[in-house]
This record gives C-alpha cells, sequence and structure tokens, in this order.
C-alpha cells in the first residue's frame, strides 16, 4: 500500500496524507499566505479553500477529488454563506458536509476546512 507524506510545517502532523487513493486534509484555516488571519465571511471562505486547495495538491489532488469536508467555524451563523460558497465551488453531486461551530480557531481564523479525498 503506497502513502504519502507531506509535512512542510512546524507542526508535529501532516496537512496532508494520501493512501490507497484516499487524501487526507488536515484543518486548512482562513489566513493568507503569510498566515494571518482573513477578516470578512467570503474573504475568509475564500482563504480557507484557497489553504486546503495548497494542500490537495502536494498529494497531487484537486477540489474534484473531495468526498467529504468538515467546517469548523466560530460563528454558526456564517452557515448560509458558506451553503453558497459550496455551491460556486463543487460541482454536482456535492461532497458530504459536516459543519460544526467551536469557540475559537488558531491564529484568529473564523473557519477551518478539512477534507478527504479519493481517486481511484
Amino acid at each position: 500500500m503506497a502513502s504519502t507524506f507531506t509535512n512542510k510545517t512546524a507542526h508535529p502532523y501532516s496537512p496532508a496524507y494520501s493512501v490507497a487513493g484516499f487524501g487526507f486534509v488536515s484543518g486548512a484555516l482562513s489566513v493568507d499566505t503569510d498566515g494571518i488571519a482573513v477578516d470578512g465571511v467570503e474573504p475568509a471562505l475564500d482563504a480557507a479553500v484557497a489553504r486546503m486547495t495548497e494542500r490537495l495538491a502536494t498529494i497531487d489532488m484537486t477540489l474534484s477529488d473531495v468526498v467529504k469536508t468538515t467546517y469548523f467555524v466560530t460563528d454558526v451563523a456564517t452557515r448560509d454563506a458558506a451553503n453558497r460558497h459550496y455551491q460556486n465551488i463543487f460541482d454536482e453531486p456535492r461532497p458530504a458536509r459536516s459543519f460544526v461551530e467551536v469557540a475559537a480557531l488558531p491564529y484568529g481564523a473564523t473557519v477551518e476546512i478539512e477534507a478527504i479525498a479519493y481517486r481511484p
């Protein structure tokens, strides 16, 4: 069983890992490329997806390979905006999704997205 381990951060986990056709993406925060939290609901969603997309690329996967996401947000009221955003970034059938409100996220981020991808 081939696997790919990608760890380009100071954190003790892999930002993305692939094994047996599956890709697992650790939570991608709503930060810019310098790690600064992005303000505003839509820009934060865009930033989190951009960071997730970068992580997917490290294991040779794309958004089209995503089959499940989990959104962690600091304000559940972002759900409607996140739903519209989801419709824009994913084609049907869209990936399964969980949406969870949390008290806080690292670095002052307001959105964190983790993903499971699959490519046979």
